[in-house]
């Protein structure tokens, strides 16, 4: 099943399998793909499957869809094509290929907002969450705690390559798997994500067990074993 990889700063974020004819692609929450963020508009693009192929349109977005660096209205999308919409990078992975495609570098994701969480937060749920990571690093066993709010006590194990959380428009927080631990960094929205009371920006940063991440008022602790 044709699938397409959404990843900014090399960071993969989201994977979403095109299941319809019709897939649209926006800011907006209603979208099939949501991109919250400004570059991105409400409306922006359409991807479309029929007669063997797929293709995407863009709907007259304000920055333009661009396939493989070229500004494109209508463009049929061929296995590992790079589809950009401001800083964004969004791969298709053909049909064929999608067997083959690297494990480590996708992710798993519902259209949409994460479920709520407590005050308005959001945590990883199993659509939301990557497959399983390379045999390296099968051996970390981790989880995020939450400390506040209307779900604390509720540990959810961290066992996929990326896990995203918070609530978009507001604060999101991508949690990576790697072969020697994990990281944590900075994907969008405001909310002054911080760890350990330091601020998180957009460079990975590696967790140890005990560590405090707050994002948007809702305390969390990572806890490794």
């Amino acid at each position: 099943m044709p699938k397409m990889i959404v990843s900014i700063d090399e960071v993969v974020i989201k994977e979403v399998q095109l299941t319809k004819d019709k897939t649209t692609l926006g800011r907006r929450p209603y979208n099939d793909i949501v991109i919250d963020n400004l570059a991105v508009s409400g409306e922006h693009a359409v991807i479309q499957m029929g007669g063997g192929e797929v293709t995407i349109e863009d709907l007259n977005s304000t920055n333009g869809t661009y396939v493989n660096g070229k500004a494109v209205k209508k463009q049929s999308l061929h296995n590992a094509d790079s589809i950009e919409i401001g800083k964004y990078k969004i791969k298709f992975v053909g049909d064929g290929a999608a067997d083959n495609f690297d494990k480590t570098m996708v992710v798993k994701a519902q259209p949409g907002a994460a479920r709520p969480l407590g005050a308005g937060m959001a945590m990883p749920s199993p659509g939301q969450v990557a497959p399983a990571a390379h045999a390296e690093s099968a051996a970390l066993h981790a989880a995020i705690k939450v400390m506040s709010g209307a779900a604390s006590g509720r540990e959810v194990p961290l066992t996929k390559v990326v896990t995203t959380i918070g609530k978009p428009g507001v604060a999101v927080a991508a949690i990576t798997k790697r072969q020697h631990g994990f990281v944590v960094h900075h994907v969008e929205g405001g909310g002054n994500p911080s760890l350990n009371g330091a601020p998180i920006g957009s460079e990975p940063i590696a967790l140890k067990n005990g560590d405090v991440i707050e994002l948007a008022g809702t305390q969390m602790q990572f806890v490794q074993s």
